[in-house]
């Protein structure tokens, strides 16, 4: 699992940083998801600068996190604009997180081929 996690995490920072077409599975997108949350909180256990280095980590991540969503938003067959509903405070983002749980379509759709595993 952890290897997974972790090359889940290098490809999508090295190969899909701000990669906005094609789809992601629900794999990729809440090992991305884990691995933000992972990072996160050991930063912030880092005396003194710790707060600092997530905050720097977070905005590292903002770009990397809008792809792998709007390509998690594709395998639904949703449009990557749907991603602006986060932009609502609190709520929005607990909606768009909700649209990105269940499985995508398991045929092709307009934004790329079915995913297979």
């Amino acid at each position: 699992m952890v290897q997974k996690l972790i090359g889940n995490f290098l490809y999508i920072l090295t190969r899909k940083y701000l990669c906005l077409s094609g789809r992601a599975g629900q794999a990729e997108f809440w090992l991305w998801i884990l691995a933000l949350f992972i990072i996160s909180t050991v930063l912030g256990f880092i005396p003194k600068i710790g707060s600092l280095l997530s905050g720097i980590w977070m905005l590292a991540a903002i770009l990397p996190s809008w792809g792998v969503t709007v390509r998690r938003l594709h395998d639904r067959n949703k449009s990557g604009w749907m991603i602006l509903i986060g932009l609502i405070p609190v709520i929005g983002i607990v909606i768009l997180l909700i649209m990105c749980v269940p499985e995508g379509e398991k045929t092709d759709n307009g934004f790329g081929p079915a995913i297979i595993g």
